[in-house]
């Protein structure tokens, strides 16, 4: 691996001596776009927390087998990935549309590096779309009046947060802007969400390599406990098995993904689940 950007990052203008999340997050997967800076603030935080690349590569999988459900058992063809990040394999379109051709993808993010990216890479069936919003996801209007020129609104639409919450360090500003997004969501549509760990303590691994983490010059990102960020799907139908750590959703052979082997997933401290906007009971 070399300190040689890609072509689309050597168009951004990115200061390339301070760390950033979305490389850092590459590099724990195992990809290639990422600097030297970016492998050391991702080695503070695994020189405390290791399990944090095993929990990389869980959100990616989890990712799949979300997307798979709602596109294949859902009937959702549209989906608003918010905070997307640099694009890998296997990105929500890609595994979307190879269920439902038709299947309509925005993306969101407020960084130059994976603009770059996403008009590179971040390409569509001839029957969808896939369109790029460059937005702060605490801008919840620019979001929806971009989304709305390729998603239909008033049609059930799937609302992914992926790992990026802890970005929005305030609990109630993180709480509000899910809720805006959803709320301008139709019944019928879904909210998918990777985030949490069980209960933390001051002083624990997970916390220490988040103050680590920052101390690299990195963005900040708080990891929050499975009950607050239960929060966000107050109100929400949850598809079985609920808010469970992210391997235990709905396991790859519950689904019957082609190539994958029947095994017994193993637990881990990072949590995911979907849940349905569902119909409003009727008064009297």
């Amino acid at each position: 691996m070399t300190d040689e950007p890609r072509d689309p990052i050597a168009q951004t203008g990115i200061d390339t001596t301070i760390p950033h999340s979305a490389r850092i997050w590459n590099y724990w997967l195992g990809g290639k776009d990422n600097y030297a800076v970016d492998r050391a603030a991702g080695d503070a935080w695994i020189a405390v927390q290791p399990e944090i690349t095993t929990i990389a590569q869980t959100s990616r999988a989890f990712l799949k087998r979300a997307v798979t459900y709602l596109a294949a058992e859902a009937g959702i063809r549209q989906f608003l990935d918010v905070g997307t990040g640099l694009p890998t394999a296997e990105n929500t379109h890609e595994v979307a549309q190879s269920v439902a051709p038709d299947a309509r993808i925005v993306y969101v993010d407020h960084d130059p590096l994976v603009l770059a990216h996403a008009r590179a890479l971040l390409t569509s069936t001839p029957q969808g779309a896939t369109r790029y919003i460059d937005a702060d996801m605490r801008d919840t209007a620019t979001i929806l009046s971009g989304a709305a020129e390729i998603l239909d609104l008033t049609r059930p639409v799937a609302l992914l947060f992926m790992g990026v919450l802890g970005h929005v360090t305030d609990h109630d500003e993180a709480h509000s802007l899910v809720r805006s997004l959803l709320d301008a969501l139709p019944t019928g549509s879904y909210l998918v969400i990777f985030d949490g760990a069980e209960g933390r303590a001051e002083g624990d691994a997970g916390t220490r390599a988040e103050d680590d983490y920052t101390d690299t010059g990195a963005m900040p990102y708080v990891t929050r406990t499975t009950e607050q960020v239960a929060t966000f799907f107050d109100g929400l139908e949850w598809v079985e098995p609920g808010y469970v750590s992210a391997p235990l959703w709905r396991p790859a052979h519950v689904l019957g993904i082609a190539g994958t082997t029947p095994q017994a997933p193993e637990w881990v401290n990072a949590f995911a689940g979907v849940a349905r906007k569902s119909e409003v009971p009727s008064q009297g």
